[in-house]
């Protein structure tokens, strides 16, 4: 006997990955509920059907597609419920369209398949409502005892949840009832300072991005208060377009304005617009008097008085406004003709400045020159000397030390060898060997004359001279030193 077995390789389902899924959609929008199997070679899906199981265990059928016989919607589903795809077998994910609160539960989507039989995947359903919110405002009045100056209310599945934003003194209280409902009483002592202040309910809800805000300003009642103001400093007769102004409080803002004077009626020729009471006419000393302006609204009352006093003088005082108005004119004027004059020497001074930077260059640029002609100059005669074939090696080093002590700078400063006179090229090389230093010769004679008059630099080079060098017929020579070396090439001891 001959046994044949015959394996075929299963699907797997590509969505939803886990057998036991949950996810939640909005109330009156579109539900889709996945179910996508994949089905592998020589395996077919023949039928799909969704199921809705209740709490006590059952399960109603919903929707079925078979492979030859088309798809059949039952029950109250039927014209709310299809499948995503004309072709259900490749993809038997549900759509329900209207979701309704009822439509909350667990789906089975069951996948028939032949030859391996039958597949299962259940979706867990929650059916949100976004929350509908109202805030219901109070009307309070300044005076009253601590009570509740506003309500919020708000529905929604799941229960939303409801806080305050405010900066007023105040606490509030949450209640829950069994419908999902919630519902949040702020309250605190009214004052007028709390007139118009923001008082914001916000909706929390989980189907909400952010919170939903419901402005509100905080509406406290309160009665008037008067005050009457001029523009008017000083009263006097013949005053052109006097008028008085009653400013006041309150809230509601008050329902009319009533004048009085010295409690009757106001002088001949006045008006009343508005908060203003307004003198047509050139003031007379007879409008002296008490003034009385008395507002109201429906809280309440308030009145103040003021008291105008005309005098005989119509010249205007000091304190008067033209006065003060041209004492402003004056100190402008005399502020800007300040800040004009720091200007002016401010310039002044950088214009010198820049001039004196200019002549310290030049200057810097003639020394300079002068420096260097000087040089020039010493180098000459330096090269006359070594040209002459009458000096000998010992005075042509000789001389090339004294150039070099004329060279330098505290040499060209102090101008020390230059007033030694000329240097004479010696005639007959035997007589200057043989000569010896004389002391009348000798520099010191000469850095006596300005020891008076030099610093102490020079008066060191002075010393250095007469210490190593005698001067003999216009030439520096070097004293005899047991330990000294005369280098030709270069006339430096070392």
């Amino acid at each position: 006997m001959l046994l044949l077995v015959v394996t075929c390789a299963q699907g797997v389902f590509v969505e939803p990955l886990e057998p036991i899924t949950s996810q939640h959609s909005l109330a009156e929008g579109e539900t889709r509920l996945p179910c996508h199997y994949q089905v592998e070679e020589e395996e077919k899906v023949v039928q799909v059907t969704w199921f809705k199981e209740h709490a006590d265990g059952t399960k109603e059928q919903i929707i079925t597609a078979h492979f030859m016989d088309g798809h059949t919607e039952f029950g109250h589903y039927a014209g709310r419920v299809r499948f995503e795809r004309s072709i259900p077998m490749e993809n038997s994910a549900l759509l329900i369209s209207s979701t309704q609160v009822s439509d909350e539960g667990r789906y089975t989507c069951h996948i028939s398949t032949f030859p391996n039989g039958n597949f299962e995947r259940r979706v867990t359903l929650s059916v949100w409502i976004l929350p509908i919110a109202a805030l219901e405002p109070e009307v309070l009045v300044e005076g009253q005892t601590f009570r509740v100056a506003a309500s919020c209310r708000a529905v929604g599945r799941p229960r939303p949840r409801l806080t305050w934003n405010t900066d007023l003194p105040g606490q509030y209280t949450d209640r829950i009832k069994e419908d999902g409902s919630v519902s949040s009483f702020y309250s605190l002592h009214p004052l007028r300072s709390m007139n118009g202040k923001k008082l914001d309910c916000m909706v929390w809800h989980a189907g909400l991005e952010q919170p939903h805000r419901i402005t509100n300003y905080l509406i406290v009642h309160y009665p008037p208060d008067a005050a009457i103001s001029s523009a008017t400093a000083e009263w006097f007769v013949g005053l052109k377009k006097g008028e008085l102004v009653c400013s006041s409080g309150g809230y509601p803002k008050p329902e009319n304005v009533t004048w009085k004077w010295n409690g009757g009626a106001l002088p001949d020729g006045t008006s009343v617009v508005g908060k203003k009471l307004i003198f047509g006419r050139p003031l007379r000393l007879n409008d002296s008097g008490l003034y009385e302006c008395v507002v109201k609204n429906k809280l309440g009352f308030g009145k103040t008085e003021y008291m105008m006093t005309i005098s005989e003088n119509s010249q205007l005082t000091d304190d008067s406004p033209i006065s003060k108005q041209f004492l402003t004119i004056i100190g402008a004027s005399a502020g800007a003709l300040v800040i004009f004059l720091v200007t002016v020497v401010f310039l002044v001074n950088c214009y010198h400045r820049q001039k004196n930077r200019k002549l310290v260059r030049q200057l810097s640029g003639k020394m300079e020159e002068i420096n260097n002609l000087s040089r020039e100059t010493s180098l000459r005669r330096l090269n006359s000397f070594s040209t002459d074939p009458r000096v000998q090696p010992d005075d042509y080093a000789l001389l090339r030390v004294d150039s070099c002590l004329k060279n330098s700078q505290l040499s060209l400063d102090s101008g020390l060898l230059s007033s030694m006179g000329p240097i004479k090229v010696q005639q007959d090389d035997s007589d200057s060997e043989q000569s010896n230093p004389k002391e009348e010769d000798s520099p010191q004679s000469i850095v006596e004359g300005y020891e008076g008059d030099e610093d102490s630099s020079f008066y060191q080079l002075s010393e250095a001279l007469t210490n190593h060098f005698y001067y003999s017929n216009g030439v520096l020579r070097p004293k005899l030193h047991p330990n000294a070396i005369l280098l030709h090439s270069r006339a430096q001891i070392i």
